[in-house]
C-alpha cells in the first residue's frame, strides 16, 4: 500500500499512459478524430464562388415524373446548363445499366465534348465497364493506394463519350464519418481518379495525372498545369466543410445564376438521396464531390504531418512530468491552476493552429494525460498527507451490503479470501439499446447519469425488498443474487418476483420518461439457479463479497439471449421448475449458449394467478405452444410454421417470440440442420 501511494507512482502512471498512446488504440484515434470534428464545426461558412448545385428535388420529381427518369431529361439538363455557360458539369450518378426508357442515345449525344464528368464506383462484387485513367508515376505508389477488387462503371456508350469518369466511393474513418478522401485508387495495376481530381483534369484538358511516392508512401498528386496536391501516404487529403453552395432545382427554367461555375448534379428528393456522415453532420453523398472539389480548387486541405503523433505524445509526456513534480512540491491550488492552464492552452493551441495554418493538432491525449496523471498524483498526495489506513468497517461498507457488514462485524474471521459452495438464484438485468438512449445526452453527460440513477434506484429498491443482494453495477447492468450472505427461503421465487416487479416499475418509469419527451427504456433479464462459490473474492489487500461459478455465467448469457427471443425475462430450467406451481412460465427453446457445449432448456415467465385470471386463453395457448415446440424439434417445418402464425396472432404477449421463431424456421427450411439435429439452438452471440 505504501508503494502504491508513493508520489513516484505518478511517473509509473505516466509511463503506462504513454505506452498506451504509442499503440494509438481505437479510443485514442476516435478522440483524435472527434477533436478534429470540433474544429471543422467552428469554421465560418462561406458561399462557394466556384461550385453550384443542380438539385433533383421534389419539384423536379413533380415536373419530370418518377425517378430514375428517361435519360433524355438528363440530356436536356446538360444542354440547358451548357447554354447557361457553366463550367464542368459533374454528375456523381452511376449509369451502370442501360436506360429502360430508351434515353441512352440522346444522353450519349449530350455528353460528347460537353465537359461532363460521370461516375463509377469501386466494389468487391464485380468488375464491369471500368474506365481507368493512367498516371505517370515517380516511385511506386500502387502498394499504398486504396484497392478495390473491381470497379463498376457506366455503360460503354456513356463511359466512352463522357469527358471524364470519376470514382465516388467514400472512405469513412473508424466511426463511419467521412473526413478524408483518396484522390487515386486502384484495381490491380490500373488506377482510377476520384471525382474531384477527375473534374480538375477535364477542366485543364490533360489526359492523365502524375503521382509521386517514396519509401513511406504517396507524397503528392498532380494534374499537369495545376498546383501540386500534397497527400498522406495513401493518396488521401483531409476535406474542408466550410463552404455552402448555391443551388438551383433541376425543374427550374433558368440556370443562368450558375454561369461560370462548376455544377454538381445532386439528388435531394426524399427517399432517393444517399446520406453520409461528415464532421459537420449528415450530408447528401454528392456533397462529398462538391466539398472535395472545393478543397482541391482552394488548395486549402487541412494538414496532418507524419510526425504529428510523436510530437503530441512527447508534449503529453512533458505535461505529465510537470504535473507529477508540481503535485509533490506545490499547494493544491497551484496544481489545479496548472491543470486548467494546460487544458485551456491545449484547446487554444489546437484552434489557433487550425484557423491560422490549417494544421490538425490532436490535444485530446494531452488532456487525458493531464487528467489521469493529475488525479492520480493528487490522490497519492492525499494518502501521504493523511498517513492513515481506512478502517475495515469503512473499507467494506463501501462495497458490501449492509447485511454483510453486520456479519463481518460479528465474525471478523470471515475477512479472508475464498468462500463456500452454495446454491443461489442469480439475476442479471441490462438496458437494451443503450447507445441510442445515450445519444440523447451527447451534450449532457450529467443528464445521462441522472437517467441511469432513475433506472437503477427503483430496480435496486425492489430487489432489496425481496431480500436480494446487489453484487455490482456494471454501467447500465445490475447483478444480484439471493440466498447469501444470509439464507433466503424460496430464493428462486423471490428472484423471479423481483424480475416481474422490475418490469412493472420500468413501465411506471417509462410513463414518466415519455411524458418528458425522452426515449423509453427496455431491459433484458436473465435468472438462473445453481451452485456457485460465494465469498470474498480479490487480493489480500482488497476484495469484494461476490460469486463465481458456471451458474452465474449462464445467468449472464440468458440475459443476453432475451432480445434474441423477443421476451424480457429468461429463466434457467432449475429456476423455472422451482416456481412453476405459483407462476406461469412458457418454455422457449433448448439452447447451447455461446462458450458452452451442453444445452439447457430456457423459459420465460408471464405472471401469477392474477395474470392468468385476466388471460383466460392461457391454457389453450400453452397447449398449442407445446405442440409447436414438438413440431419444431421434429423438423415439421410447415406445421410448426402454421402453429407459430396462429399463436402469434392470438397471443400478443408472445408475438415477438413467434416472429423470431418464424424467421428461424424459414432459415432452417432453406438450410436444413440435418437429420441428426437434436433440437438445440446453438447461439453464436452472448
Amino acid at each position: 500500500m505504501k508503494i502504491l501511494s508513493n508520489w513516484m507512482m505518478g511517473f509509473v502512471t505516466l509511463a503506462v499512459i504513454t505506452f498506451i498512446g504509442l499503440q494509438d488504440p481505437f479510443v485514442k484515434e476516435t478522440l483524435r478524430l472527434k477533436s478534429f470534428d470540433l474544429l471543422a464545426q467552428y469554421e465560418e461558412k462561406e458561399l462557394s464562388p466556384d461550385i453550384g448545385i443542380v438539385t433533383i428535388d421534389e419539384a423536379s420529381i413533380e415536373k419530370y415524373g418518377q425517378y430514375p427518369w428517361n435519360r433524355d431529361v438528363l440530356a436536356d439538363i446538360v444542354y440547358r446548363l451548357r447554354a447557361a455557360e457553366v463550367g464542368i458539369i459533374v454528375m456523381p450518378i452511376l449509369f451502370s445499366e442501360p436506360d429502360r426508357l430508351g434515353g441512352d442515345e440522346m444522353f450519349m449525344i449530350s455528353l460528347h465534348q460537353m465537359g461532363v464528368v460521370i461516375a463509377q464506383v469501386g466494389t468487391n462484387q464485380t468488375h464491369k465497364n471500368a474506365v481507368p485513367r493512367g498516371v505517370a508515376k515517380i516511385g511506386d505508389p500502387l502498394p499504398w493506394l486504396y484497392e478495390w477488387n473491381g470497379m463498376l462503371g457506366p455503360i460503354p456508350d456513356l463511359g466512352g463519350t463522357a469527358d471524364g469518369v470519376g470514382v465516388i466511393n467514400t472512405a469513412p474513418e473508424i466511426d463511419g464519418v467521412v473526413r478524408r478522401l483518396p484522390l487515386i485508387m486502384r484495381v490491380g495495376e490500373e488506377t482510377y481518379p476520384a471525382m474531384a481530381i477527375e473534374t480538375i483534369r477535364v477542366a485543364t484538358g490533360n489526359p492523365s495525372y502524375q503521382i509521386k511516392a517514396g519509401d513511406a508512401g504517396v507524397i503528392a498528386v498532380r494534374v499537369p498545369g495545376y498546383p501540386t496536391i500534397n497527400t498522406d501516404a495513401h493518396a488521401r487529403i483531409w476535406l474542408r466543410w466550410n463552404n455552402t453552395f448555391q443551388s438551383v432545382s433541376a425543374s427550374a427554367d433558368d440556370y443562368s445564376t450558375l454561369k461560370g461555375k462548376t455544377v454538381v448534379v445532386g439528388i435531394t428528393a426524399e427517399g432517393l438521396g444517399s446520406i453520409i456522415g461528415t464532421p459537420v453532420g449528415e450530408q447528401y453523398d454528392w456533397a462529398l464531390s462538391a466539398s472535395a472539389l472545393q478543397t482541391v480548387i482552394n488548395g486549402t486541405a487541412p494538414k496532418r504531418y507524419d510526425i504529428s503523433l510523436f510530437i503530441e505524445l512527447m508534449i503529453s509526456v512533458l505535461v505529465g512530468l510537470i504535473i507529477v513534480v508540481l503535485t509533490r512540491f506545490t499547494p493544491y491550488w497551484a496544481v489545479g491552476g496548472m491543470m486548467i492552464l494546460f487544458y485551456a492552452g491545449s484547446a487554444f493551441g489546437s484552434y489557433w493552429l487550425f484557423t491560422r495554418h490549417l494544421v490538425l493538432a490532436d490535444v485530446s491525449w494531452i488532456i487525458i494525460t493531464t487528467t489521469i496523471v493529475g488525479m492520480h498524483s493528487i490522490f497519492n498526495r492525499f494518502i501521504l498527507e493523511f498517513k492513515q489506513k481506512m478502517l475495515i468497517k469503512k473499507q467494506f461498507g463501501t462495497y458490501l451490503s449492509p447485511a454483510m457488514v453486520m456479519i463481518l462485524q460479528k465474525n471478523p474471521e470471515l475477512l479472508k479470501l475464498g468462500g463456500e459452495t452454495k446454491k443461489l438464484s442469480i439475476l442479471f438485468a441490462d438496458i437494451r439499446g443503450f447507445t441510442p438512449i445515450s445519444e440523447q445526452y451527447k451534450t449532457d453527460p450529467q443528464g445521462l447519469t441522472s437517467l441511469i440513477n432513475r433506472f437503477l434506484t427503483p430496480m435496486t429498491d425492489f430487489i432489496m425488498s425481496k431480500d436480494g443482494t446487489i453484487d455490482k453495477y456494471m454501467g447500465d447492468c445490475i447483478m444480484a443474487f439471493w440466498n447469501a450472505p444470509v439464507n433466503v427461503s424460496d430464493h428462486e421465487m423471490k428472484a423471479v418476483e423481483s424480475a416481474l416487479g422490475m418490469v412493472q416499475r420500468l413501465k411506471e418509469l417509462n410513463d414518466e420518461l415519455e411524458s418528458e419527451g425522452l426515449m423509453p427504456i427496455k431491459i433484458g433479464i436473465g435468472i438462473n439457479t445453481g451452485e456457485v462459490v460465494v465469498g470474498n473474492m480479490g487480493s489480500n489487500n482488497r476484495f469484494d463479497y461476490s460469486i463465481l461459478g458456471d451458474a452465474a455465467n449462464l445467468a449472464s448469457r440468458l440475459e443476453g439471449q432475451s432480445k434474441g427471443y423477443g421476451v424480457t425475462i429468461i429463466l434457467g430450467e432449475e429456476t423455472a421448475s422451482a416456481v412453476e406451481n405459483e407462476l406461469f412460465s412458457v418454455e422457449l427453446d433448448s439452447i447451447a449458449v455461446k462458450g458452452k457445449k451442453d444445452s439447457v432448456r430456457i423459459f420465460t415467465v408471464l405472471g401469477n394467478n392474477e395474470w392468468v385470471f385476466k388471460n383466460t386463453n392461457w391454457y389453450f395457448n400453452q397447449q398449442q405452444h407445446e405442440k409447436f415446440l414438438q413440431l419444431y424439434r421434429g423438423q415439421s417445418w410447415m406445421s410448426a410454421e402454421k402453429f407459430a402464425n396462429d399463436l402469434r396472432d392470438g397471443w400478443p404477449d408472445m408475438a415477438d417470440y413467434y416472429d423470431i421463431m418464424l424467421d428461424r424456421i424459414a432459415e432452417y427450411k432453406e438450410n436444413s440442420p440435418g437429420e441428426d439435429w437434436d433440437g438445440v439452438y446453438r447461439a453464436t452471440t452472448k
